[in-house]
């Protein structure tokens, strides 16, 4: 069960944003070369874990109160113009507050997150995930985490440095992104 790629010629991001809204229980990505990614559902399995890592973060946000969290419905237009939707994201609150309302609200907002993971999912590619992790960092995001559950694997990804990979951690730091947050690992796997 992989993604699915649409060539639609022309497709502006308006398109994209209206085909979103008339196909809403689809899950939609948009490439910056215009291709549409159709994007499978996940099994029960990878929803779990996908919990496990939202719980994580969403504790580690309610304590510090430094950015905002977003789960995987939600889209954001790169640079690049490519439209992605992280497993997980966050965004420091500096960032989030400099963009307009309807930047917030009704548009899938013009940025790049400051953090995004990765979960890859027994359907998955892993070239096409390092891929996209490799876009994240290419276009803002300060750290990314593709997390490989069947390999037990964490895959780190930061601006200007070599991708960093963990074999089988237990937990895993948001370093200086996101100060005083570790991730759980045993949860995940």
């Amino acid at each position: 069960m992989n993604a699915i790629t649409l060539n639609i010629p022309h497709l502006t991001a308006e398109g994209f944003a209206q085909l979103c809204q008339a196909n809403e229980d689809l899950q939609l990505e948009r490439a910056a070369t215009g291709e549409v990614i159709l994007m499978p559902p996940t099994y029960p399995w990878t929803g779990k874990q996908n919990f496990s890592l939202l719980a994580q973060l969403a504790a580690w946000i309610e304590q510090t109160g430094l950015g905002i969290g977003f789960d995987s419905s939600t889209g954001f237009t790169l640079p690049n113009e490519a439209v992605k939707s992280p497993d997980l994201s966050w965004v420091s609150n500096e960032r989030w507050e400099a963009l307009t309302p309807s930047q917030q609200k009704e548009e899938f907002s013009p940025l790049s997150p400051d953090f995004v993971i990765e979960l890859r999912s027994e359907s998955d590619s892993l070239q096409k995930l390092r891929k996209k992790m490799q876009e994240y960092i290419d276009n803002g995001v300060r750290l990314g985490w593709l997390i490989d559950p069947k390999t037990k694997q964490v895959e780190i990804y930061r601006p200007g440095q070599d991708v960093e990979v963990l074999q089988s951690p237990t937990t895993v730091s948001g370093c200086d992104v996101l100060p005083g947050f570790e991730l759980n690992l045993n949860k995940v796997w």
